[in-house]
């Protein structure tokens, strides 16, 4: 793990050599994050280990020789970035905890270059860049030609106010169509432009790049009188400087999060680019209790908003089996936030498809969610590739019981022609899963084959014990912490579901739901239905002799007896938790069919009451038919009811019955 701290340390510092002293990006700001955040989890694991010289330490950047240093009076700190809503809710908990019940000022986070402005009985004397927090570089040259940057303010004050420098996204398709004409490189995106031109040695170049400015910081403003930071953008504003007009005061963590869900829905019809939301503390006091660390302040955060495309690299091709005996190759990816969720595993689809990308093992590749929902591999970034990538293989057996892949004719995808293949036992944990049978929100079938082919569930008890794999969970295509959170709980509620569809969801086979429902309510628990004899079970109306002896085979076999002991033990219900059955000779023994729309019962509320009282529901009219009940608008079964002489209810009738 220190190696590994070691080798994440030079990657970043050199990152922000290029990126803040070359303007020559060599990794993506999202590549930058996700080093970046492992490197902090190693080192608050070990901080004994932590260097002097560890980005961590630090805010980043270096100095250009060409400029003169400006050492701040007050260091330019960075903000601490969170990535989810869940992690916005935490910033908002820990401030909770400290005492404070604040408001909130919400700031778009511009993307461009961050400036100090110093001024001297309103005149500006100068402008510097952030640097590494404490030194930076004198720009006062060029930041005078920026015309949104006041020389002189509407007040003779002594201040100090920050900001950020950036470029319009109209003034760089303008500046790239000339560029084009001339041939030169087109510029890559707003934020380099504006940092390129503000490092320019001649201020006629960063003139003619038209570049804008925010204010959104005063370091001191209780020097000022002034005791909220609202009130500080206001003043900056009088001063004669540009604050945007897009800032708001909320009062709770949840106007928040409505906020970055606005804003987020704005992004792209904006004229300059934004990469977040700005989450501050409004009340300047409260900031000053609530301190800073090494190198965030407590009381302000940054929001990310998820990327639409991110690298990471391809560390290797795995292969599931379906549920079809399909076999499928998949990315397994360095972990990278993608929209909202870190991504560790895309599906390849099949061997063409891996083909058609040219894809190695080793390659950086660009990742975006298709439909912001399923991960995918946009295209691999031959320029980043070293020499030491290795080449696809497609398998020629099968991953899971070595039985030589059969292809289709006419077809891309490899079969695994084994019936008898483990992978198969994929259905049966499917089926448990079910709505009607445990009804767990959040496993549907691809979920369930995800879980069985990276080995987090072998087996029906495995389900209850996905909590040790919580971690890892978080790490897969579509899951994030909170949806995480949500399908344990979803598994934990399952427990408490009454013995009916406990039994159905263990796949006896021959019993089906409604079954499933007269053996519970019969029983009333199911280590009584285990010591039941074909002969008991046949006297139960509708259990035949197939299904009584299907439910004896089941129980006698060792093996099922075994997931039965330990589902047990795992704490799930084995009782009928269901209304009891009240003999009622309007019903007991009756079959009734619904037909039409109800009003006063919902199809489902009218079915439980028959069950309750000893009848059964079926769904088509037959001479055994006891009574058809009608609702509004009725068809073929009710008239199919009257040409047999069926006795029929209307749900007004069907109510007084009941009562």
């Amino acid at each position: 793990m220190k190696e590994r701290m070691e080798e994440l340390i030079k990657i970043i510092n050199d990152a922000d050599y290029n990126y803040h002293t070359l303007d020559n990006p060599t990794i993506t700001d999202q590549e930058y994050d996700k080093y970046l955040r492992e490197l902090i989890e190693i080192e608050e694991s070990h901080p004994d280990w932590i260097r002097e010289d560890s980005p961590s330490q630090h805010a980043g950047g270096k100095i250009i020789e060409g400029f003169e240093k400006v050492t701040h009076k007050i260091p330019m700190m960075s903000l601490s970035d969170v990535f989810s809503e869940s992690e916005v809710i935490a910033f908002d908990e820990r401030i909770q905890k400290e005492g404070f019940h604040p408001e909130y000022v919400c700031e778009l986070k511009i993307d461009g270059l961050s400036v100090s402005l110093l001024y001297e009985k309103g005149k500006l004397v100068r402008a510097a860049t952030r640097g590494d927090g404490t030194i930076g570089e004198d720009i006062t040259h060029n930041a005078k030609t920026i015309k949104v940057i006041p020389l002189k303010l509407k007040e003779e004050v002594d201040i100090e106010v920050r900001g950020e420098i950036f470029m319009n996204k109209k003034t760089l398709e303008a500046l790239n169509e000339e560029r084009k004409k001339n041939g030169q490189p087109l510029l890559q995106n707003c934020r380099n432009a504006a940092a390129g031109s503000i490092r320019q040695l001649d201020s006629k170049i960063a003139a003619q790049r038209k570049l804008d400015n925010f204010i959104y910081h005063l370091p001191n403003p209780l020097d000022y009188g002034i005791h909220t930071h609202s009130e500080a953008l206001e003043y900056m504003r009088k001063l004669g400087f540009k604050i945007n007009p897009n800032n708001r005061v909320v009062k709770n963590i949840n106007e928040v999060l409505e906020f970055i869900e606005e804003k987020g829905k704005q992004r792209d019809s904006l004229p300059y680019d934004i990469d977040g939301i700005v989450i501050k503390v409004n009340n300047i006091d409260d900031q000053r209790k609530l301190g800073s660390t090494a190198k965030y302040p407590k009381w302000a955060t940054a929001y990310k908003f998820p990327a639409k495309e991110v690298l990471t690299k391809l560390t290797d091709i795995i292969f599931t089996v379906g549920r079809t005996g399909q076999i499928t190759p998949n990315a397994v990816l360095e972990p990278v936030i993608v929209a909202g969720s870190t991504i560790s595993r895309a599906t390849l689809h099949n061997e063409d498809y891996v083909k058609e990308k040219d894809l190695k093992i080793g390659d950086i590749v660009s990742i975006r969610k298709a439909g912001d929902v399923i991960p995918e591999v946009v295209e691999v970034k031959k320029e980043r590739r070293t020499g030491k990538e290795k080449d696809f293989m497609m398998i020629s057996n099968c991953p899971m019981c070595n039985t030589p892949l059969i292809k289709k004719e006419g077809q891309v995808d490899y079969y695994c022609p084994n019936n008898k293949c483990p992978a198969r036992n994929i259905e049966s944990l499917i089926h448990f899963v079910s709505r009607d049978a445990m009804n767990i929100d959040g496993l549907g079938d691809r979920i369930m084959e995800d879980f069985y082919n990276f080995h987090f569930i072998a087996a029906i008890p495995d389900i209850y014990s996905l909590r040790m794999y919580e971690k890892d969970l978080t790490r897969l295509e579509g899951y994030g912490e909170k949806s995480v959170t949500n399908l344990l709980n979803a598994i934990e509620a399952s427990k408490n579901n009454s013995l009916e569809k406990l039994i159905f969801g263990l796949g006896i086979p021959h019993v089906g739901a409604k079954t499933a429902k007269l053996l519970a309510q019969k029983y009333k628990t199911l280590q009584t239905l285990m010591q039941q004899t074909e002969e008991d079970l046949t006297q139960v109306p509708d259990i035949g002799e197939i299904i009584a002896k299907s439910v004896v085979t089941y129980f006698n076999d060792s093996h099922h007896k075994g997931i039965v002991e330990e589902l047990i033990d795992l704490g799930i219900n084995t009782t009928y938790l269901g209304q009891e059955i009240i003999e009622n000779e309007e019903f007991s023994g009756k079959s009734f069919v619904l037909t039409g729309s109800l009003i006063i019962f919902t199809r489902e509320e009218a079915k439980e009451k028959i069950e309750s009282l000893g009848g059964k529901t079926v769904d088509s009219v037959s001479k055994k038919t006891s009574v058809v009940i009608v609702g509004e608008k009725p068809g073929s079964k009710y008239e199919k009811a009257l040409k047999l002489g069926i006795p029929i209810w209307t749900e007004e009738e069907f109510k007084n019955k009941l009562q």
